[in-house]
């Protein structure tokens, strides 16, 4: 499946509708402290927690960590607002962690900075297309990455996040199960090459993962000989090829705890050095480099959905009444299938 060119325009035309609009004044330090003091309150009033992905701003992420809420890669995000008793969850992220985080707790409020934060993957699999292309191999077990929407998910049978994909396709192929993956290419073929599995993939990929170059980063490497390289696997396979350790946004944390280099050449989105910085202070990292030019260069290294989520909309997530996530509830029971599955999955389960 060849991602129609309309499509792929659509998307960048996306991009640039938000990079045309600027970027906003840096909030001075009296603003910064009213804006956080504010949602503080309003937390405490409402009963509610702050889920927060790793590439969201560095004060988003600490004010959830101030507030007793969670900053993690998709996964722990949605079992950390599963059970959390907070009536109200405050996904600060892309809008497929809030359909997800509802999918999976259908009596509580989801609401998010702004619905219009999404994602290239989610845009780049159309749930309609999709349904047509799965139908053309019924005999297949249909994977879909968790950068998905709601009605897509609903057509899975298992859904899954980079921590877990290799896994769960060692799993499924142990069980002699074919695999339909959807919708990242770069990570359906790492999966591909490092399981053997059998798999047909969608054409998706992120328009953050898919600028890093492998021609740049060996450049890099000789100005920082001792620096090991850590790459997320939506990346392009001549940039895996170069990695060091490759992994989620968690396992790229881990390997900079594990690993003795002082520094690292880190290909992921760049909000992930808030932690890296502040798990492990006494190494340096520097993003992967890019190629610098396209329609998408500025968003290169930085997502410009996940830069919605800004304090501003933060503050007044409860003013408004257009930021709810709401997910049919016959879609989401159907969608809730894949996700417990996810949820429950352990890699040492034995093939069934």
């Amino acid at each position: 499946m060849t991602i129609a060119s309309d499509r792929l325009q659509a998307i960048r035309e996306q991009v640039q509708h938000h990079l045309d609009k600027g970027t906003p004044e840096p909030l001075s330090a009296e603003r910064q402290q009213e804006l956080v003091a504010r949602i503080k309150e309003e937390l405490v009033r409402h009963n509610a927690v702050i889920v927060a992905h790793y590439y969201t701003a560095p004060e988003i992420q600490a004010l959830a960590e101030e507030t007793g809420g969670c900053v993690s890669d998709s996964l722990q995000m949605a079992r950390f607002g599963h059970d959390h008793p907070a009536e109200t969850l405050i996904v600060a992220g892309v809008r497929f962690m809030g359909e997800t985080a509802k999918i999976l707790t259908p009596d509580k409020h989801v609401l998010m900075p702004t619905l219009e934060a999404t994602c290239s993957l989610d845009i780049g699999c159309p749930a309609d297309e999709f349904s047509d292309f799965c139908d053309q191999y019924p005999d297949r077990q249909v994977v879909v990455y968790a950068n998905t929407s709601a009605a897509v998910k609903a057509r899975a049978d298992w859904v899954v996040t980079s921590s877990i994909a290799l896994e769960v396709a060692e799993y499924l192929a142990d069980r002699g199960d074919k695999i339909l993956w959807a919708p990242d290419r770069h990570l359906g073929d790492y999966v591909r090459r490092e399981t053997g599995a059998d798999i047909v993939m969608w054409d998706g990929a992120c328009i953050v993962h898919e600028e890093f170059k492998a021609r740049s980063l060996l450049d890099l490497k000789n100005v920082y000989p001792d620096a090991a390289v850590l790459v997320h696997p939506e990346s392009p396979a001549s940039v895996i090829e170069l990695a060091d350790r490759v992994g989620s946004t968690t396992q790229i944390i881990d390997a900079a705890r594990e690993l003795d280099n002082p520094q690292f050449i880190v290909a992921t989105d760049q909000g992930i050095f808030y932690q890296l910085q502040k798990q492990v202070p006494d190494k340096q990292f520097i993003i992967a480099p890019t190629a610098g030019h396209g329609a998408t260069c500025h968003s290169c290294g930085n997502c410009p959905w996940m830069a919605m989520n800004e304090l501003e909309t933060l503050a007044a997530v409860f003013e408004r009444d257009d930021n709810e996530i709401f997910v049919d509830r016959e879609l989401g029971e159907r969608a809730m299938v894949p996700l417990r599955r996810m949820l429950e999955f352990s890699p040492n389960r034995q093939a069934d």
